[in-house]
């Protein structure tokens, strides 16, 4: 699979892309179709503590998957966007098994 990371209004570090494109592979384990994946990570200019955004775009056959979350960090985030998409995985996959089913 793969996963392209984009940064908006800020330069991401090798780090964070590498911790991005780690946790982002993990989803092949949940669904074996997956074609690609879009991440952009996104600073807004707020005087509020959760100002970054992450935004996950999962393509499967047929469908797109979207999770965006506004955390403190982009670690955070990029978590709590893969628990989601591994919820949303597991039950595309499901419904694509029972459809074949009857």
């Amino acid at each position: 699979m793969k996963v392209f990371t984009q940064s908006v209004n800020f330069n991401a570090d090798k780090d964070l892309i590498t911790f991005t494109n780690e946790k982002i592979s993990t989803l092949s384990k949940f669904h074996d179709k997956i074609v690609d994946a879009e991440v952009f990570l996104k600073v807004q200019n707020t005087s509020d503590k959760e100002n970054k955004i992450t935004e996950v775009k999962i393509n499967i056959p047929g469908k797109e998957l979207i999770v965006k979350r506004e955390t403190k960090t982009f670690e955070e985030g990029v978590n709590s966007a893969v628990d989601n998409l591994k919820r949303q995985l597991k039950r595309s996959k499901e419904k694509h098994r029972d459809s074949l089913i009857s």
